[in-house]
């Protein structure tokens, strides 16, 4: 049987993206994203949020350390992988689901009453994006 493993995200950071480089010079951007979900119980409307692990490679990654920063809204297009290592301090298995990132899309800061010049987003290079996965 094939399978399919696909994520769309939108939210905010939570912390400005980590910028590291592997031994051979590539980019690799982790941060994390708050989505939220809003929901009704009996008369009440109740909000829930999920905090998700994003990471990122190359050049986009650099992109990410460049323009995003905590607080900012991301759509982030990827897909579910599962890390597995072995604990150094008490030899325990442990394991990670985060999204492998395959696009980020910068969405366009809020403007604050008095605030003068362009955004950073509009600065931020695109990222290809095709507006017809966009779920709205």
């Amino acid at each position: 049987m094939t399978s399919f493993n696909k994520v769309i995200l939108m939210g905010n950071l939570t912390r400005d993206p980590e910028v590291r480089y592997t031994p051979n010079g590539s980019a690799v951007a982790n941060f994390a994203i708050a989505v939220n979900r809003k929901y009704k119980q009996g008369e009440e409307t109740k909000e829930e949020v999920s905090y998700i692990d994003i990471v990122v490679f190359g050049k986009q990654a650099e992109n990410c350390g460049q323009y995003l920063n905590k607080g900012d809204a991301a759509l982030i297009e990827g897909r579910l992988q599962q890390r597995r290592w072995d604990d150094k301090d008490t030899g325990a298995k442990r394991s990670k689901v985060e999204v492998a990132a395959q696009s980020v899309t910068f969405m366009p800061k809020r403007q604050s009453s008095g605030g003068s010049g362009q955004s950073q987003a509009e600065h931020a290079p695109e990222s290809p994006v095709d507006e017809g996965d966009i779920p709205f």
